[in-house]
């Protein structure tokens, strides 16, 4: 894979390597704070299925599914069949000794036309996911909006491109505030805006595949990977803030719950002691989690974004600025993987992707040489880096006033097959939450953490080919039966027996090459 194409792999796929080694830690469940949560995820479109049934609309998803993107094409018209399965993974979830689940709701569904009538049938379901959780005690996170958009509003003004945008999805906020907020006290706004802003209007890899030559990975018909994503990611942060806003307004004396923002973040390392590769790697987190953190903490975009950016970044009115500062109260992170920088600082009127991309070029495309002399194919390989996620929990504490952290994201791919035995995943999962527990213990604000997935889903870069699933689930049934893998086992040894975690062995690199 070429570096400039392998952007949103990072944000997504999780394909880059890293040769870091965590510090063995044993732990059990009760070394965590008495109000930290365990969890696990999921998101509408990757897990409901149903996409014409009880009166919801097509979103981008669809649109673009059914064109023939996916490399597989494959869709999510069935997925894992939540919407008629529900309860019985609601069971799964409290026969595992989960604590929190955290799962998106489908504007499409809630509001078909994207705006105006509010879908009754969707309340339902949604009650009924809801109060089957409540039942069952499990705390509810909801993921208001996680990349499905309803395909109305895009063809009416380009979506996420257009300001109109952000009345819309605060309207949307609003219905769930009010329909589900009795019940609901955690609520995060949007799932990964930078991997979106790269993913839709740069690389042109995901709906509504939007960029402009020679930046997309697609044949690019419409957009400007130049200008685009970052249009568009101003919007999305300016939607969460109207959201933000609105709930503490509107909902909080009443409800008492929390709005957060989520952030795709990677542990991020210099590939020399260079003075040139320090700043790269710190360029690296302005531009990728700056881009989206600053704003909300600060009420600006990093000055070194606005610098090399320069007039096709949007800048913020001084009113804006007022309503994004300390517009949140928790951030969550999707993290996998890290990364190595070195400095290529060749990024001059270029997409984001492509300056991330040509900023650690040498690690990536130059025939992927560590420092340790080893070689890694960037297709094929996933090794875990624990420290990573750690060093980016004590990043956020030292760069933004230790905020309330959760890891919401994090899970390791495999190839698709029928196997329920995943030690790999179980080291890898280990070695992330005690990571985690380090951070902790350094002083770091973080208040949960998430397996991604629950079950087996359609994932939005591989389709069914890869699966994340502590339950998997038959793709080729119609039951689309689950099964425990070994790793919800092991999980639930740790959550319901306070069972001992060992330190993962993470020596061998050929665990970790996304195959079972």
């Amino acid at each position: 894979m070429e570096g400039a194409r392998a952007c949103l792999y990072i944000g997504v796929l999780c394909c880059l390597v890293v040769l870091e080694r965590a510090v063995g830690l044993e732990f059990t469940r009760s070394d965590f704070p008495s109000d930290f949560v365990f969890g696990a995820a999921t998101s509408a479109y990757q897990v409901e299925g149903a996409v014409a049934e009880d009166g919801r609309s097509p979103s981008i998803w669809d649109t673009y599914v059914h064109s023939g993107k996916m490399p597989d094409n494959s869709t999510g018209d069935v997925a894992s069949d939540g919407y008629h399965k529900y309860k019985e993974d609601v069971k799964l979830m409290a026969d595992t000794g989960l604590e929190a689940y955290r799962f998106s709701i489908s504007w499409s569904r809630l509001i078909p036309d994207g705006r105006g009538e509010v879908n009754p049938k969707a309340v339902e379901y949604y009650n009924g996911l809801i109060d089957e959780l409540l039942k069952h005690g499990i705390q509810i996170h909801v993921m208001i909006y996680h990349f499905d958009l309803p395909q109305i509003l895009e063809d009416e003004y380009q979506g996420w491109l257009s300001p109109k945008i952000i009345e819309d999805f605060t309207a949307y906020a609003d219905v769930c505030f009010r329909e589900f907020g009795d019940r609901v006290k955690h609520w995060t706004t949007m799932s990964e805006p930078n991997v979106l802003g790269i993913g839709s209007y740069d690389q042109g890899l995901w709906p509504p595949a939007r960029c402009s030559n020679p930046f997309g990975v697609i044949n690019c018909t419409i957009g400007d990977s130049t200008v685009e994503p970052y249009i568009a990611v101003h919007n999305l942060i300016l939607a969460h803030a109207s959201a933000y806003n609105l709930y503490h307004t509107k909902y909080h004396e009443l409800q008492g719950g929390m709005v957060g923002i989520n952030v795709y973040s990677f542990g991020v390392y210099p590939f020399s002691d260079s003075h040139a590769d320090k700043e790269a790697a710190q360029r690296i987190r302005d531009f990728y989690v700056g881009w989206i953190v600053d704003p909300v903490t600060n009420g600006d975009y990093p000055r070194v974004m606005k610098k090399i950016v320069g007039p096709r970044l949007p800048s913020f009115s001084k009113h804006q600025s007022e309503m994004l500062r300390g517009a949140f109260d928790f951030i969550g992170l999707n993290h996998y993987t890290s990364l190595y920088i070195t400095d290529a600082s060749n990024y001059e009127n270029s997409g984001p992707c492509d300056f991330i991309a040509d900023t650690f070029a040498q690690t990536s495309t130059n025939k992927n040489i560590r420092p340790d002399g080893g070689y890694n194919p960037i297709d094929s390989e996933l090794v875990p880096d624990p420290n990573g996620l750690e060093h980016m929990l004590e990043y956020f504490k030292a760069t933004y006033d230790n905020p309330p952290l959760y890891v919401q994201e994090n899970g390791l791919p495999m190839a698709y097959n029928n196997s329920l035995e995943d030690k790999k995943r179980i080291d890898y999962l280990s070695g992330f939450i005690g990571s985690t527990l380090t951070a902790i213990r350094n002083g770091a604000n973080v208040k949960g953490y998430f397996v991604w997935s629950f079950v087996d889903v359609f994932e939005f870069i591989t389709g069914y080919e890869t699966t994340l699933g502590l339950y998997s689930v038959d793709f080729e049934s119609e039951e689309r039966t689950r099964k425990p893998r070994l790793s919800a086992h092991w999980y639930s040894n740790f959550l319901t027996n306070n069972g001992t975690v060992s330190p993962p062995d993470l020596s061998d690199e050929s665990n970790y090459h996304g195959e079972q």
